[in-house]
């Protein structure tokens, strides 16, 4: 389904007039001419609702139930925990605009390959390729199979992380400064196992064509949105707290929110507002990336110079959103601070929901 071709770079006019600006246009016979031509022998079988959910089922996955936990404790602020959503928001929605003026101009299979080859030369387009091959892409989808496994393991409780099939090594904890490397066990459980099979299915699927895959992509989006309008519509009609409303909106919505607030983010490391958001989007911009994935099927988007965009522009505002109404849902029904050692969902709190799953305690 994620079609990738080669682009070649695009001829620039030799001369022309110093005064008036014109706009480029790639000579004829060019690579670029030839790439076109290749893009046209796609199925172009995406339309505006297809690429939309592209994009909305590209950017909904783990994050949203678990890293609100990560990023109540860093900021220690509801006000903050918002913020950084926010700010997310934003930032999304910006580069999604963006990309959506890159798509319309190079609607061609490839995506970002195709803009930074086409803005900086093939080696960057090559580094980015291979990156994206090696360690994007695949990263991304372990993390997504292995979260799928952690949740499904709430109904199956044999799918575990702890449920060894082949335990190969430990490997020790490695202390560099505040972090802490490794720290990790090495093998195949029943968790990282429903990963794999997960990620072959899905990829077996994409193979058998371009309307098989959009439309189990789709119906399968379709259930997260549902999943997510359902925990915010529930949340707020039957989840309400009324100690974590006092605690968290009470009067205690803008704690340690000030500007020039200090925050501990671990080993007696004291920083700014400003800089503890800029930390706390590690979290939040995992949940909302990938949203340009839609782009790398540019050669199989019907009418791409209008779809591209409107389907960028849509889908990361529908997601951010939903993400931000999950976030309130979750300060409405659970204290942002907590403890570890509570023998409660409520005593727990956000900060220390049973393994981040903010959304489960919910």
């Amino acid at each position: 389904m994620f079609a990738h071709s080669a682009v070649e770079s695009l001829d620039t006019c030799s001369e022309g007039s110093l005064s008036t600006p014109t706009t480029t246009r790639p000579a004829a016979n060019s690579d670029w001419d030839l790439h076109s031509h290749q893009d046209k022998e796609l199925v172009q079988g995406l339309g505006l609702t297809s690429a939309t959910m592209l994009v909305i089922g590209s950017m909904i996955g783990s994050g949203i139930f678990i890293v609100s936990a990560e990023i109540g404790r860093e900021v220690g602020s509801p006000a903050l925990l918002i913020g950084a959503w926010l700010v997310t928001g934003l930032m999304t929605i910006v580069a999604a605009l963006s990309y959506g003026e890159l798509a319309a101009m190079m609607p061609r299979a490839g995506g970002q390959y195709v803009y930074l080859r086409e803005a900086l030369g093939p080696l960057w387009g090559f580094l980015y390729g291979w990156t994206l091959f090696l360690v994007i892409q695949t990263g991304t989808i372990a993390a997504v199979g292995v979260a799928f496994g952690k949740f499904l393991g709430v109904f199956i409780p044999s799918i575990s992380s702890s449920n060894w099939i082949l335990h190969l090594w430990k490997v020790p904890p490695i202390r560099v400064g505040p972090m802490v490397l490794g720290n990790m066990d090495v093998g195949i459980n029943t968790q990282n196992l429903m990963a794999i099979l997960l990620t072959i299915i899905l990829s077996v699927i994409n193979i058998f064509g371009l309307r098989t895959g959009a439309a189990i992509q789709n119906i399968f989006t379709t259930a997260k949105v549902l999943a997510l309008l359902g925990l915010a519509a529930l949340g707020f009609a039957f989840c309400r707290n009324p100690e974590a409303i006092l605690a968290n909106f009470s009067g205690h919505f803008w704690h340690n929110a000030g500007l020039w607030s200090l925050h501990d983010i671990g080993g007696g490391v004291f920083v700014s507002t400003l800089t503890v958001l800029a930390v706390a989007q590690v979290g939040s911009l995992f949940s909302a990336d990938a949203w340009n994935n839609v782009t790398f099927t540019a050669g199989e988007v019907k009418n791409p110079s209008r779809n591209l965009p409107l389907s960028l522009a849509v889908g990361t505002g529908v997601v951010i959103a939903l993400y931000i109404a999950c976030n309130f849902v979750y300060l409405a029904a659970l204290p942002l601070e907590g403890t570890a050692a509570a023998a409660t969902i409520l005593g727990r709190g956000i900060t220390h929901a049973t393994e981040d799953r903010v959304a489960t305690a919910v």
